[in-house]
C-alpha cells in the first residue's frame, strides 16, 4: 500500500478534515494508494497558495524557468521503475506503456523548457502618427490542470508543463485512479527545485469532484483551466468555465477511425492497427476503434490483423512483461461485454477473443459491424474493436465521419497525395498517413474537433492557449485629437 500526501505551498499535507480515500488494485481488489480527500476549502488553500507564487515566477528570466524545467525531466526520468510500479498497481498498465509514458513526459517538460524563449509578440503598424502599437504576450495567472488516469505521466505532465514555461502557476488535480502515480510528477518538479507554490496538487474522493473543481474553476485567481477525459465530464467542465467565463482547453473523448484504402501496403496497415488498438489494452483517446477497410482487401487484411492480434501477450503486468494488462476496472469488462453481445446479436463476426471474466481482457476484433450495432458508434475504450467493410474511398470517408467524435485517425495507402487529399476530408484534429493513430509529439498541436474537444496542447498552440494576447501601445510624439 502507497500513502501519499497533497502539496499545498510546498507543502506535503492531508486533508484539512483527516479524511482519506482508498484506489484499489483493478485485478485483485487490494489497496494500492490511500490518498487525501480534498475538501473544498483545500482545493481554494492550493489555489491561494498558486496564487501568491505568481508574481515572483512570472517575473523569473526564462533562462531560470528553462533551468527549472530541465532539472524536473531528468527528475522525471529517474524515478522511471516507480512510475511502472504505480502504474501496474493502479492502473494494470503494462511496463511497456509506463516506459512510454515517462520518456513522453520526460520530452514534454524538454520542449516546454525550449519554449520559454519563444513567447513573442509583434510590432502591428498604427494608423496614428507615432503610435508604436505591440502584441504581446503574458502569463495568466493560475492554471488548474485536470489529469486522467489513463496515460498518467504524459497527460499529468502536459496539464502543468506549457502552462509553466509561459510562467503561470498551477494546480495539478490528481486522478482518483492514480493519485500515486501523479504524485510522482509532483515529487519530480519539488526535486528539481521549483518554488514554494510554483506548483500545487490535490487529491480527492470520487464522490466530491464535483465540488473540489468547481471551488477551484470559481475562484478569481484561476484563469486558465485544462481537463483531458471523457467527453460527458467534458461537458460538466465546460459548463463550469462558462458559469464562472474562464478559458479552457479540452481533450476529450475519441473513436478513431484508421482507414485500409484498396491499394494499402497490408502488412504496414496491420503493424499500424495492432499498435493502435492495442496499446494499453485500447484505453488512450487515440486507440484505434474502428477499422475502415475496403472489401477489395478486407479478407487478406482481416486474416492478418487477427493472427497479430491472437499473438499479443496478456498477464498481471506485475508478473512480468506484458503487451496486454489489466484494464482499469470491471466496468470496462461489462461495457466491453455489452458491446460484443449487442454486435454479435446483431449479425456480426467474432474474429478472435471474446468477451471477458475479468480485468485480464483479450485482444478482441468484431467483423462486418454495421451502422445498428452499439460498437460502430460507442467508445469501447477497451481492446474490444470494430472492423467495417465499405466498398470505396468516399464511403469510408464517409464512415469515418459518421461519428460524433474528431480526435486522431489514420489512413493507409500507397499513394501519398491520395492519403493526403482523404485526411484532409476526414473531421478529426489529428490525421496520420500511413502511420497509427496513437502517436504524440511534445511540439505538435495536439486536439479534437466536435465531440472530442476544443483548443490545442503542444508546442506553439500551448503558448496561445495559456497565455494572454495583449495590445499595448506607446505614443512616442505628440498625439493630435479633434477636441
Amino acid at each position: 500500500m502507497n500513502t501519499i500526501s497533497m502539496l499545498i505551498n510546498g507543502e506535503a499535507v492531508a486533508a484539512s478534515n483527516g479524511a482519506s480515500f482508498t484506489r484499489l488494485n483493478p485485478l485483485d481488489g487490494s489497496v494500492a494508494t490511500t490518498a487525501p480527500a480534498a475538501t473544498a476549502a483545500d482545493a481554494k488553500a492550493a489555489v491561494d497558495a498558486a496564487a501568491q507564487a505568481f508574481p515572483a515566477w512570472s517575473a523569473m528570466g526564462p533562462g531560470a524557468r528553462r533551468s527549472l524545467l530541465m532539472k524536473a525531466a531528468h527528475a522525471l526520468e529517474a524515478k522511471a521503475d516507480a512510475f511502472a510500479a504505480a502504474m501496474a498497481t493502479e492502473t494494470g498498465s503494462s511496463g511497456l506503456w509506463a516506459g512510454f509514458n515517462v520518456h513522453l513526459a520526460a520530452d514534454m517538460l524538454v520542449e516546454a523548457a525550449a519554449l520559454t524563449t519563444q513567447i513573442e509578440g509583434e510590432v502591428i503598424p498604427s494608423n496614428v502618427p507615432g503610435s508604436l502599437a505591440l502584441a504581446v504576450r503574458q502569463p495568466v495567472g493560475v492554471v488548474l490542470g485536470i489529469a486522467p488516469w489513463n496515460a498518467p505521466i504524459i497527460l499529468g505532465v502536459r496539464a502543468i508543463a506549457v502552462p509553466l514555461a509561459c510562467g503561470n502557476t498551477v494546480v495539478l488535480k490528481g486522478s482518483e485512479m492514480s493519485p500515486a502515480t501523479h504524485g510522482l510528477i509532483i515529487q519530480a518538479m519539488q526535486e528539481a527545485g521549483l518554488p514554494k507554490g510554483v506548483v500545487n496538487f490535490v487529491t480527492n474522493a470520487p464522490a466530491d469532484a464535483g465540488e473540489v473543481v468547481e471551488a477551484m474553476i470559481a475562484h478569481p485567481a484561476v484563469r486558465r483551466v485544462n481537463f483531458t477525459g471523457s467527453t460527458h465530464v467534458g461537458r460538466i467542465i465546460a459548463g463550469t468555465c462558462a458559469k464562472y467565463l474562464k478559458q479552457s482547453v479540452l481533450e476529450l473523448g475519441g473513436k478513431a477511425p484508421l482507414l485500409v484504402l484498396d491499394d494499402a501496403d497490408l502488412d504496414a496497415a496491420v503493424n499500424g492497427a495492432i499498435f493502435g488498438a492495442f496499446a494499453n489494452s485500447g484505453q488512450i483517446c487515440m486507440s484505434t476503434e474502428r477499422v475502415i477497410v475496403d472489401i477489395q482487401v478486407a479478407d487478406a487484411f482481416v486474416s492478418k490483423f487477427a493472427a497479430r492480434a491472437k499473438s499479443l501477450p496478456l498477464g498481471d503486468p506485475r508478473k512480468g512483461p506484458v503487451v496486454l494488462g489489466s484494464v482499469v476496472a470491471m466496468s470496462t469488462v461489462v461495457r466491453c461485454n455489452a458491446l460484443i453481445d449487442d454486435a454479435l446479436a446483431k449479425g456480426a463476426k467474432l474474429v478472435c477473443g471474446g468477451k471477458a471474466e475479468n480485468t485480464l481482457m483479450p485482444a478482441t476484433l468484431i467483423d462486418f459491424v454495421t451502422p445498428d450495432m452499439r460498437i460502430y458508434s460507442e467508445e469501447t475504450f477497451g481492446p474490444v474493436k470494430a472492423i467495417v467493410r465499405v466498398d470505396g474511398e468516399d464511403a469510408a470517408v464517409v464512415c469515418a465521419n459518421d461519428n460524433a467524435f474528431g480526435l486522431s485517425a489514420a489512413v493507409f495507402t500507397r499513394d501519398t497525395a491520395r492519403g493526403w487529399r482523404v485526411a484532409q476530408r476526414i473531421e478529426s484534429g489529428i490525421c496520420h498517413v500511413n502511420g497509427p493513430t496513437v502517436h504524440d509529439e511534445a511540439q505538435m498541436p495536439f486536439g479534437g474537433v466536435k465531440g472530442s474537444g476544443w483548443g490545442r496542447f503542444g508546442g506553439r498552440a500551448g503558448i496561445e492557449a495559456f497565455s494572454e494576447l495583449r495590445w499595448i501601445t506607446v505614443q512616442t510624439t505628440d498625439r493630435h485629437y479633434p477636441f
